[in-house]
C-alpha cells in the first residue's frame, strides 16, 4: 500500500499512447452516437445527450489512464467522484443502456485494447440496429394516456365509448375519481389509437359531447 502512494505521481504511459486511446475512445464514441441516433423510437432525441456519448467514452478513457494499475489513484478518484451529485433523471431504459455502452468501451479504449473496443463496438452496434430494424417492422403501438372531465349526474350515458371504440385499437380504464365540484368526474385511459396522425380528430369528438369539460391525450409527459 505505501508502494502505490509513492508512486502516486508517476506515470508510465507515452503522449502517444494518450493520443490513440482518446482518438480510439472518440471514434468509437461518434459510432455510438450514431447507432443512437439510428435506433431510437421516441418523439424526440435530445442532442445534448447525443453529444454527452461521445465526452463520456472519451473522460472515461483518460480516467482509466490516470488510474492504471495505482490503487491509491482509485481511491482518490473514488473519493473526488463521491462530491458529484447527479440528479438528471433518466427516463427510458434505453437511455441507460447506451450510457454504460459509451462508458464500457472508454474503458477497452482507455486500457489499450483498441481492437476489442471497435469490434465490441460494431458488433453490439449492430444487435442494436438489428433489433430496432426489426422492431420497426413489426411496431408494438405506443401506449397514451387519455384523460377527460364529465360534468353530469350520471357520466356512463354519455357515448364517448363508441369514439375510443372508433379509434382505438384497444382501451382500458384506469382511474375514475370525482373533482370537489358536484357531479365532476376525472376518467383516466390507456389506449392503443389505430391511427396515430388522428389524435387531433379524437380529441375534438370527445370534445363535443355533452358536459364534457377538458380532454387531455398525453405521451411522453407531452399534451395534445
Amino acid at each position: 500500500m505505501l508502494q502505490e502512494f509513492s508512486t502516486i505521481f508517476v506515470t508510465g504511459i507515452t503522449f502517444e499512447q494518450v493520443a490513440t486511446n482518446l482518438l480510439f475512445a472518440l471514434l468509437c464514441g461518434l459510432a455510438i452516437s450514431w447507432i443512437y441516433r439510428l435506433t431510437y423510437r421516441g418523439p424526440g432525441f435530445a442532442i445534448s445527450f447525443v453529444h454527452a456519448l461521445i465526452y463520456l467514452a472519451m473522460i472515461t478513457a483518460v480516467v482509466i489512464m490516470v488510474i492504471g494499475n495505482n490503487l491509491a489513484r482509485a481511491f482518490g478518484l473514488v473519493g473526488a467522484m463521491s462530491i458529484i451529485r447527479f440528479r438528471t433523471a433518466v427516463k427510458d431504459t434505453a437511455d441507460i443502456v447506451f450510457i454504460f455502452f459509451s462508458l464500457a468501451i472508454g474503458m477497452a479504449a482507455g486500457v489499450g485494447m483498441h481492437k476489442l473496443a471497435l469490434g465490441a463496438t460494431m458488433l453490439i452496434g449492430l444487435v442494436m440496429i438489428m433489433m430496432a430494424k426489426s422492431t420497426a417492422v413489426l411496431p408494438m403501438g405506443r401506449k397514451f394516456l387519455l384523460q377527460f372531465s364529465l360534468l353530469g349526474d350520471k357520466p356512463d350515458a354519455v357515448p364517448y365509448e363508441i369514439i375510443l371504440k372508433e379509434y382505438c385499437r384497444t382501451h382500458k380504464l384506469i382511474n375514475v375519481k370525482t373533482e370537489e365540484e358536484e357531479n365532476l368526474y376525472e376518467i383516466s385511459f390507456y389506449v392503443d389509437l389505430r391511427d396515430e396522425q388522428k389524435h387531433y380528430e379524437l380529441v375534438k369528438e370527445l370534445r363535443r359531447l355533452p358536459g364534457m369539460l377538458r380532454v387531455n391525450l398525453f405521451y411522453d409527459e407531452e399534451a395534445i
